[in-house]
């Protein structure tokens, strides 16, 4: 089916790469107006290029999420200049391979601010500026938020902490008429955690053979969720961690990852 977002106002967290970007295209594409922001103002600019030609009002910003007052002020700005926020998708994140034992205070920390302070703050600075009711309130998570992973304790604890934190504001926002979920990407083609997980075209055939469904997935495939979760169709889903994986979480092989810190 066709979605239809034409009028409605749209923010991407970490919208200027990766799948981030291609879930705002498919919100833009919808008609959507679009807001982005990450901590590159290259990236920023080459994503608002982008988004421009798909159709709607497109804007951004630099914002670093660790940084609670630059959030704020993105959203405010957004807020000026579209009004009330129909969704939001929250997917600004970190992660490199590590042994937990080799893993420094510095790095856990790094993953943890980003991944989850960051969480905190697009969407405690997104709650003024939500439409009430109707809003949805979007996490891009990950499988290590439930399936321990070798190299990975980092992720593990953030991305837990993430999907608590989206259960507890489904709590807390339901009375308010606003619905909080999570996405979690399986393998993704062309997105950063391909390219650094398999590096040669036997090791990605064998990951493709793993998939249940047997395909990598396509940004495509996340933005069409969420573009459901942001649409009439999902009023009454709220609470909800929902794998877009191809049944790849259903059976994860932890050696992918051996294998990449052995190197």
């Amino acid at each position: 089916m066709k979605f239809d977002f034409s009028g409605k106002n749209v923010l991407v967290s970490g919208g200027t790469n990766g799948i981030n970007l291609g879930v705002a295209q498919c919100f833009a594409r919808a008609g959507a107006n679009v807001f982005v922001f990450s901590r590159d103002q290259k990236k920023v600019d080459t994503a608002l290029e982008l988004l421009k030609k798909e159709g709607g009002q497109v804007e951004g910003c630099t914002v670093d999420v660790r940084d609670h007052d630059q959030v704020k002020a993105a959203f405010q700005q957004c807020a000026d200049l579209f009004g009330e926020i129909d969704v939001v998708v929250s997917g600004a994140a970190g992660n490199f391979p590590a042994y937990g034992k080799d893993l420094s205070s510095n790095g856990f920390r790094a993953v943890m601010e980003i991944d989850l302070l960051g969480t905190h703050h697009v969407l405690t600075a997104a709650y003024p500026h939500l439409k009430k009711p109707g809003a949805s309130v979007i996490n891009i998570t990950a499988p290590q938020s439930w399936v321990p992973l070798v190299g990975q304790v980092h992720v593990c604890a953030a991305k837990a902490g993430v999907d608590q934190v989206m259960r507890t504001l489904a709590l807390e926002w339901g009375g308010v008429g606003v619905r909080v979920n999570s996405v979690s990407p399986g393998p993704i083609a062309n997105s950063g955690g391909i390219d650094r997980l398999y590096k040669t075209k036997e090791q990605l055939d064998a990951k493709i053979a793993s998939v249940p469904l047997g395909r990598l997935g396509s940004w495509e495939d996340i933005g069409n969720m969420c573009m459901y979760l942001g649409s009439d169709l999902a009023t009454y889903v709220t609470g909800a961690l929902i794998p877009v994986d191809g049944g790849n979480s259903l059976d994860m092989d932890a050696r992918r990852l051996d294998e990449v810190l052995a190197q």
